[in-house]
């Protein structure tokens, strides 16, 4: 599996930037807005031999990536592993707040079953079953998963985002569902950044005191398991983010690093959603540091964990509504100020062409 595309070219900053600036309007006064249409502007003119005129989104699309965890196990979480099974079936009726939001903004979904312990019986139009087994293995006391995992998730996800790219989506968006996925994601920024677990454990989707204290406590244990296994004292987990994610990753994690992967390849923006999804795309940076270009972060959830990710990608969220749900739910709530942002770089008029002069 490669994971080599190239830098964005900046050949056309300057004509991008001139573009938003000449618009009716004072230098900056979109704020945030005009660094998105400048984003979209720039990958959107890759490999082109002129800037492009107007940004065009076309088919956004959504991917769930659903997966189970052996530390549920240990009662981190508000609900059962067997609530994974429920909810996917719960997005595929429709009847979920993803499933809300997609038809409020014209959003299409996916849903993948990337290995959940219930699988799903059903030949849904909107279902893709890849699955690297039941769960992961409860990190705490021996690796999530194989080596050869890793990689054939990567693989999965990679394939799974081209085949959405090639059908004619030229934005996605990834979310996930999975009972303690909030472990997976805070062990793996621990291990990786470096951080204290303290500062990378958060409530998830609203454990009592006593689990949280149990889950900072795990977490920290699975983080020292994971440095002794694979580390010795001089060496840097981030040089190999590929054996952290088979220590402490989660099925739906991994193959959301290959989609992001396969986005960057494939010239195509990806929203970020929350905390474990934003922890995908960390690691995905650490794999190759250019895909970062592409991302686009949708909101800032109050999870701890996601604070300080944030900070590491340097990242300035669009939305801050507290959310703390998943699914994707922030990401696709972004999409009207992405469209937004796509109108007035196409159709807000230069004070030359409007006749005003400052």
């Amino acid at each position: 599996m490669s994971y080599l595309f190239k830098q964005l070219d900046l050949s056309f900053h300057h004509q991008i930037t001139q573009r938003i600036d000449q618009k009716t309007k004072p230098l900056g006064a979109l704020g945030e807005l005009e660094s998105l249409a400048y984003q979209l502007a720039l990958i959107q003119s890759q490999g082109q031999t002129q800037v492009a005129e107007s940004i065009t989104l076309n088919c956004p699309s959504v991917v769930v990536f659903a997966g189970d965890h052996g530390i549920a196990d240990e009662g981190v979480s508000i609900a059962p592993s067997v609530v994974t099974h429920q909810m996917v079936m719960n997005f595929l009726s429709g009847g979920a707040a993803i499933n809300c939001f997609c038809r409020a903004n014209d959003v299409q979904i996916m849903v993948v079953d990337c290995g959940i312990l219930l699988p799903i019986e059903t030949a849904h139009s909107h279902l893709v079953v890849q699955r690297l087994g039941e769960r992961t293995h409860n990190f705490v006391q021996q690796a999530a998963m194989t080596r050869q995992q890793v990689e054939q998730g990567l693989e999965y996800g990679q394939q799974l985002v081209m085949k959405v790219i090639h059908s004619g989506s030229n934005l996605v968006m990834f979310g996930e569902m999975g009972i303690a996925n909030t472990s997976s994601a805070a062990a793996l920024l621990a291990a990786l950044s470096g951080l204290p677990s303290e500062t990378c454990v958060g409530m998830g989707t609203g454990i009592s005191p006593e689990q949280f204290q149990k889950k900072q406590m795990l977490i920290h244990q699975a983080v020292l398991r994971c440095q002794e296994t694979i580390c010795d004292p001089k060496s840097d987990p981030k040089s190999d983010p590929k054996q952290v994610l088979a220590e402490l990753g989660g099925f739906e994690i991994v193959q959301m690093v290959g989609g992001f992967l396969a986005a960057a390849q494939h010239n195509t923006p990806v929203i970020v959603d929350g905390f474990i999804a934003t922890v995908a795309a960390y690691v995905a940076t650490l794999l190759n540091p250019d895909c970062r270009d592409y991302m686009i972060f949708a909101h800032r959830s109050h999870e701890s964990g996601h604070q300080a990710v944030l900070q590491l990608l340097e990242a300035k969220p669009l939305l801050d509504l507290g959310l703390r749900l998943g699914e994707g739910t922030g990401a696709v709530l972004a999409v009207p100020l992405i469209r937004a942002a796509a109108e007035f770089y196409n159709t807000m008029a230069s004070f030359e062409q409007a006749g005003v002069t400052v």
